[in-house]
């Protein structure tokens, strides 16, 4: 027993005490809330002291009501701070979760249970009270349906799992993910950033579509891509290119489980309308996403030489320049030329040469992530680099991790070991920013050869320092030993009556 207190005083102090340091350290954010019913506890024990200080001084009557408000009040703010300690810090230790709506229903009622219970010690006569409260209790439910709606709401959405924080939904115009289920309210966070709170009762009474959730099957989010093609295009050859493309390209956030689909999704006024269907790892960034995936299918039909189609009009135009349209492929040749002169493969080509070589190449852009070929495969022709970098990756024969053997950019070449001598492919070769590259197929070069034999020897020199250099990478050994350039010529000429065999020269 304290002096000046009441009987209960002392157990509240205690119980307040050992909450307070279980919650204060844990529930940082929740600092200020803590100190707010901190000061309120602090009050009503000052009450409980003034009526304990001035007994006899006031009418008993009115002391013993300030003792009771001031216990009630004490009474609270324990079952405050409890409520705090079990739902907040222990349960979740023991890895124990209620919803957030229940908990602070279970605290509403433990407050009116303590409010019961104090009345009843005071004497209050329940019949009499409820009689009277049945009254105020129908004027409350009619003024406060919206209230009591959104509190019944949420505690529906949180008792059936309809709806969870996490939870990327669409209602109406607003789409977003669900960060916060209060008893009025659910909130959800747009991909532009902006906080919107949605009435429960709202939610209740009108149809929502949840994107994507964790409880799902498949918890991604489907994409759809609308791209129309000329309808001469083989269909098969649309969608093998661009399924090709997307299920070995490295593009972020794109799931391959499921596996992306395309299908011949339409026919419109002189094109055919596909479909490619993906799905999201995560719905965030939809837009960059779909902005990336349209990147790679437009690389993919620019390879294969198909240009994207709109619909037939007849349009009267000017005949363009002839003037111009030479000035923009004499432009394209330079440009060519440029690659092709900075190669050491084709140094030796005269300048003639190297300008009938740049009219055969074959224009074959890629996009960042985009595999230009795999090892093992058949090599059907090399690809010159004009812009962006690609890594060369090498997969053991035990079939351990890959390994980077090479990185080359503009001027470089791809491929030319296996176009030369019809060896298979001794490495994959990945895009790593977007490529514009040329293509250069074996009878194009097979046209220089013929024209130029001599030319075989010479390649098939720098053909063989890089073949040697390729495999003491493989081997993990450094590159340029004295016995290595000493077997350079030799093995040359093996690899030049190769060359000559293959282009039957």
């Amino acid at each position: 027993m304290l002096p000046y207190l009441s009987p209960e005083a002392p157990f509240a102090i205690l119980l307040m005490l050992a909450a307070a340091a279980m919650i204060f350290k844990p529930l940082r954010a929740w600092r200020r809330s803590l100190v707010n019913t901190g000061v309120f506890f602090a009050a009503c024990l000052v009450g409980d002291l003034l009526a304990g200080l001035l007994d006899g001084l006031l009418a008993p009557t009115a002391l013993r009501w300030l003792r009771e408000l001031a216990v009630f009040g004490e009474g609270l703010a324990v079952i405050r701070y409890a409520g705090l300690a079990l739902f907040e810090v222990v349960l979740p230790r023991l890895r124990m979760h209620i919803s957030g709506i229940l908990a602070d229903i279970l605290v509403i009622v433990g407050y009116i249970a303590w409010g019961f219970l104090r009345l009843n010690l005071a004497g209050v006569e329940f019949t009499h009270l409820f009689a009277t409260s049945a009254v105020l209790t129908a004027v409350l439910a009619i003024s406060m349906q919206d209230t009591l709606g959104n509190l019944l709401g949420g505690l529906a959405l949180q008792m059936d799992n309809s709806l969870e924080i996490g939870d990327w939904i669409e209602i109406g115009d607003v789409s977003g993910k669900v960060s916060d289920i209060q008893w009025r309210y659910t909130a959800i966070v747009t991909r532009n950033g902006e906080r919107v709170v949605i009435p429960n009762s709202h939610l209740m009474k009108n149809r929502y579509v949840v994107v994507c959730n964790p409880r799902q099957a498949v918890p991604q989010q489907r994409r759809l891509i609308d791209f129309n093609v000329d309808l001469s295009v083989p269909p098969a050859r649309v969608t093998r290119a661009v399924l090709d493309d997307i299920q070995t390209a490295r593009i972020a956030n794109v799931s391959l489980s499921p596996a992306p689909i395309c299908l011949l999704h339409a026919f419109g006024d002189g094109y055919a309308q596909y479909q490619l269907r993906y799905w999201l790892i995560d719905p965030g960034p939809d837009d960059i996403t779909d902005s990336d995936v349209r990147h790679h299918v437009l690389a993919s039909l620019q390879r294969e030489g198909i240009r994207l189609a709109v619909g037939d009009q007849t349009i009267h135009l000017v005949q363009e320049n002839k003037a111009h349209r030479e000035e923009v492929r004499n432009r394209e040749l330079k440009r060519r030329v440029g690659a092709i002169s900075r190669i050491d493969l084709f140094a030796r080509l005269s300048e003639a040469e190297q300008e009938d070589l740049a009219r055969r190449l074959i224009n074959a852009p890629f996009a960042r992530g985009d595999v230009l070929f795999r090892q093992g495969d058949v090599a059907h022709w090399l690809y010159i680099i004009a812009s962006g970098e690609a890594e060369a990756w090498w997969t053991p024969p035990d079939g351990g991790p890959q390994r980077l053997i090479d990185t080359r950019g503009p001027g470089n070449v791809f491929g030319e070991l296996g176009l030369m001598t019809g060896a298979p492919r001794r490495s994959t070769v990945v895009a790593i920013t977007d490529v514009e590259a040329y293509r250069l197929d074996k009878a194009s070069l097979e046209h220089i050869l013929r024209a130029r034999p001599e030319l075989a020897e010479g390649i098939s020199v720098i053909l063989e320092k890089r073949r040697l250099r390729f495999a003491a990478l493989e081997q993990g050994h450094a590159d340029g030993s004295l016995d290595q350039r000493s077997s350079v010529r030799a093995d040359a000429s093996a690899l030049g009556k190769k060359i000559r065999e293959f282009f039957g020269l």
